[in-house]
């Protein structure tokens, strides 16, 4: 009989998800590559593709495209999905965790003439 505090037979877990990790991720690096992110991770790349989409059509990312690679603004006024927290916006998590001073943050990516993104932060205010 196993101690009661064994860890071998608990299944491993996290507070974050693989979602909040993702955005995490491109808050650090805006132009990082899905294949980086889901090395970063562990998951796979169609995995990290699937977590950007869901991203994108919530309206936490929008994505730039930028020659042939892809750059990444956030919306950090987005609330958090569940009921339960949804006073709260991602703001927090991403200052904590990408240390980003989001509330310094502009109130929308400034794209310059050649389509580049030239705010001096990745992530767009509220």
């Amino acid at each position: 009989m196993k101690p009661a505090g064994d860890t071998e037979d608990r299944k491993t877990w996290t507070f974050l998800t693989n979602h909040a990790r993702v955005l995490i991720s491109i808050a650090r690096f805006p132009d990082i590559r899905i294949r980086d992110i889901a090395d970063e991770i562990g998951i796979t790349e169609r995995a990290a593709q699937l977590i950007i989409a869901d991203l994108e059509d919530a309206a936490y990312l929008t994505r730039h495209r930028v020659g042939r690679r892809n750059t990444y603004s956030i919306d950090p006024a987005r609330p958090f999905r569940h009921p339960a927290e949804a006073d709260h916006d991602v703001r927090a998590l991403i200052a904590i965790f990408a240390g980003h001073d989001v509330d310094t943050a502009d109130d929308a990516a400034i794209q310059d003439a050649g389509g580049h993104d030239s705010s001096p932060s990745p992530l767009r205010g509220p």
